[in-house]
């Protein structure tokens, strides 16, 4: 075990992904991440395409760096061996409906009562409380209720969802700095132990800042403006006489002024109908024109290059098969090789972010339905017979 958080436990009873990412955070940060599933069934993650070897490749990689245990959480037995190991974890994360595990009997007095100390991270799509409480809470209905469906995709076409299920990582992400940042509260400065409720929609309408103030001030709505979305001008992505796609963005003033000279109009930098960025809002398709133009004329490569030199800030647009192959990725270990019983070896993200005295690790892929059930449940005190017990009592 090695890491920043080394010593640190963490349960994980919830599914999918949003909160399951965050224990897996913490996991690559050093933690002891146990993750409990429904005996015979597991997390329906198990069962996600696509497959090789009747393994699923999303499994192995959201389930990274867990030990795997059984438990049946709704069975009074299970619920007593449940709050058993509760009492020396540091973090829970459950995302279950709220209200479902008060109505399984696992009410927050138990949970106080087995560990007074411990941090609860609840995840649901709606939160805890208000009248959409108690409703199904999954990532697409979320991000649209969120508010970031409604911009994206083109003006003229209906609005899209995102490819990935970004809510659930964005969630994840708050969920993560939720439990440490009560961690910190409880360790440093002699805190309670408190639960903490993370939304599915919250987290995704959090990064939506800017249009809340310009409606709340100026009444604006934001519409969908396909890639040429940037509150700068000029930002897109433009296709090269190769037929490349590269993303370009003039974000600052100073940036756009590069652009101007390398593209032969070093007048604009003076030129008070574009030397600004509120200027250049006004003439937006204009520069988008000439900027498509003048991208079209090179090759990427020598595109990339003239760029860099001067530079102005541009990228391709890179499938999963190009960044393979780059060598930014390569160096900074962005893409590691992690051990598989079925797949072999597995490529999956490296540790985000690297530390530069306590580095994280990713120890092991997604393991298999209740893989540490013995050695989880021993150290708790069963014998092996009374595990055995355990399961033909269908309680692991």
């Amino acid at each position: 075990m090695s890491g920043p958080l080394n010593g640190l436990k963490v349960l994980d009873i919830a599914t999918v992904y949003a909160a399951p990412f965050a224990a897996a955070l913490l996991g690559d940060y050093g933690a002891e991440v146990i993750k409990i599933e429904i005996p015979g069934k597991g997390d329906p993650v198990r069962g996600f395409q696509p497959m090789k070897y009747d393994e699923s490749i999303p499994w192995a990689t959201v389930s990274r760096n867990k030990k795997m245990i059984t438990l049946d959480l709704r069975k009074e037995k299970g619920q007593e061996v449940f709050l058993k190991l509760l009492a020396n974890q540091d973090v829970l994360f459950e995302n279950f409906r709220p209200g479902t595990l008060e109505k399984w009997g696992i009410t927050m007095e138990r949970i106080r009562q087995a560990n007074p100390n411990i941090i609860i991270v609840r995840v649901s799509g709606y939160g805890q409380t208000g009248p959409k409480r108690e409703l199904a809470g999954f990532g697409t209905s979320a991000t649209a209720f969120s508010g970031y469906t409604y911009i994206t995709g083109e003006p003229d076409r209906p609005p899209l969802s995102p490819p990935i299920s970004l809510v659930d990582y964005v969630t994840g992400l708050f969920a993560t700095i939720g439990a440490i940042v009560a961690l910190y509260h409880r360790d440093v400065y002699g805190g309670e132990g408190q639960e903490i409720d993370v939304s599915l929609y919250e987290s995704m309408f959090r990064m939506m800042e800017v249009l809340v103030a310009s409606y709340d001030q100026l009444g604006i709505i934001m519409e969908r403006r396909g890639s040429d979305n940037s509150l700068a001008v000029p930002v897109g992505i433009f296709q090269t006489a190769d037929k490349k796609w590269m993303v370009l963005t003039t974000s600052t003033d100073r940036t756009f002024y590069r652009l101007a000279e390398l593209m032969g109009r070093a007048e604009m930098v003076t030129d008070p109908r574009y030397s600004t960025n509120k200027a250049r809002e006004e003439r937006r398709a204009e520069l988008m024109s000439l900027v498509e133009e003048w991208i079209g004329s090179f090759n990427a490569k020598e595109l990339q290059e003239l760029c860099d030199q001067n530079g102005v800030p541009i990228s391709p647009v890179y499938s999963i098969k190009d960044i393979f192959n780059d060598p930014q990725y390569q160096s900074r270990q962005s893409i590691i090789e992690v051990e598989h019983a079925t797949l072999g070896k597995v490529k999956l993200p490296g540790v985000v972010p690297k530390f530069s005295k306590t580095p994280g690790t990713v120890r092991k892929t997604g393991a298999s339905l209740g893989e540490h059930n013995v050695e989880v449940f021993s150290q708790l005190g069963f014998s092996r017979e009374e595990i055995e017990l355990l399961k033909k009592e269908g309680i692991i």
